[in-house]
């Protein structure tokens, strides 16, 4: 019988051995452990058990004698993905996995799985082959894959890793509305949401209110926020709501300023995930490439690659360009520089000795685009002349412009997406499937 006492009204049990977790069981060899985990496998080999268990950390190999009764027969009724604790005699032994293996005493199960699993789960089956949408459909069974699994610690470490160098450079981090009274690029593809009275719309971005910082003395802020955008796009690239990892710093001279602090973000970011992960990542040294827009398209037509995107790059621009890259200057990512004013939206800073141009970049990642960043426009006359340049109406921009009539610092920033990030890193075929939950123009489930 367990001693227990009741302590300010509290329980405990001082005779339970604590949960140990599967990758530090080698520091308890010789000693009675329990772990948790689910039930990956169950074999039977006449008057022995074994069942692989898993948690997020591993497996282990317990083995189940039929001398003990209780446990050899609950072990036989045990269903793939069932939870279970299993307490015993940890012990090593060459032929497990990892080298030991637990000598079961007792089992007790906290939850049984049904028979019959809708997708394969275990690590041996090919998961690959199960339609995509039905993944989704169990997405919380499809994530008990421990190659699933990977892409959240690389999201982990690779956040940790910004964060480091956001501390080091004196940012604070600010939580942004996601309703808004007007689109903020002024474009269609928003979601509209009735709000009491009157229209309001779901957030593209958090471009308004990282300027607002800057208005309000912030002098650096980041952002990690989900946005949305209503864009029927069936792409591998795309999703309705994702998260957005957003910078904006004041008082610099020009956008390279703000590519010069995104490469420490990446540097870090990818040094983390290897220091944590040890997935032998090739990191990335500064400075990146950076090729003007013009530059990159006479190089994409040198290599008979042609679109009928005058103010950006198709998919397969994008590829070639990188290809190119790679072969020139053996980086995975290239700033493409000074767009068109004409494609970007209208709080992007124009070159002075040339407004055709605009002082904006975007960052390409083996292929594809993952940050999209400027110079903005901080003087309130100028951005009410530009607004009205792109078709729109200043009055519906009055609280922004706002911002800039009692003195505003130079300043500019990013909007950067982790999923494709990940995706990139670990060479997944969506940018769906580096995200916890997708939502797509299909998809509001689970």
């Amino acid at each position: 019988m367990s001693k227990i006492d009741k302590i300010h009204g509290l329980y405990y049990n001082f005779n339970v051995i604590s949960r140990k977790y599967i990758n530090e069981l080698s520091n308890f060899i010789g000693q009675n452990i329990s772990v948790c985990g689910f039930v990956n496998t169950v074999r039977n080999q006449g008057g022995i058990k074994f069942i692989l268990l898993r948690d997020n950390t591993g497996f282990i190999q317990c083995v189940v004698l039929k001398s003990n009764t209780e446990a050899f027969e609950l072990a036989g009724n045990l269903f793939n993905e069932s939870v279970v604790r299993i307490t015993g005699l940890l012990k090593e032994e060459k032929q497990a996995p990892g080298g030991f293996e637990i000598l079961a005493e007792e089992i007790e199960v906290l939850s049984l799985s049904d028979a019959e699993l809708p997708i394969p789960v275990n690590q041996d089956k090919i998961i690959d082959d199960v339609e995509v949408s039905k993944r989704m459909d169990y997405r919380w069974l499809d994530l008990r894959d421990p190659e699933k699994l990977k892409i959240f610690r690389v999201w982990t470490s690779l956040e940790e890793g910004f964060r480091k160098v956001y501390r080091d450079l004196n940012f604070i981090q600010i939580y942004t509305p996601s309703l808004v009274g007007t689109a903020t690029e002024g474009g269609s593809e928003v979601f509209e949401v009735k709000y009491f009275d009157r229209k309001a719309y779901l957030a593209q971005s958090p471009q308004f209110y990282k300027q607002m910082a800057m208005a309000s003395g912030f002098d650096r802020v980041f952002i990690s926020n989900p946005m949305f955008r209503a864009e029927p796009s069936y792409t591998t690239r795309h999703l309705t709501e994702f998260t957005m990892w957003d910078f904006e710093v004041s008082f610099i001279d020009s956008h390279h300023d703000v590519m010069d602090i995104e490469e420490k973000l990446l540097i870090s970011g990818i040094t983390q995930i290897n220091n944590d992960l040890n997935l032998g990542l090739e990191v990335p040294t500064a400075p990146f490439p950076r090729i003007p827009f013009e530059e990159a398209k006479k190089i994409l037509k040198s290599r008979a690659i042609n679109s009928d995107k005058e103010n950006d790059f198709s998919p397969e621009e994008e590829r070639e360009i990188a290809k190119y890259v790679k072969e020139t200057f053996n980086s995975d990512f290239v700033f493409i520089t000074d767009y068109y004013f004409s494609g970007r939206p209208f709080y992007t800073k124009k070159h002075e000795e040339n407004p055709k141009l605009s002082k904006s970049f975007d960052l390409l990642y083996k292929g594809i685009e993952i940050t999209s960043g400027a110079q903005r426009e901080h003087r309130a006359d100028v951005l009410e002349k530009q607004i009205s340049e792109k078709g729109l109406n200043p009055e519906d921009f009055k609280d922004y412009i706002e911002f800039f009539k009692y003195g505003c610092p130079p300043h500019g920033g990013v909007g950067i997406g982790p999923g494709r990030i990940v995706m990139q890193i670990l060479n997944l075929n969506s940018v769906k499937e580096s995200s916890f939950l997708p939502r797509d123009v299909k998809r509001l489930n689970p």
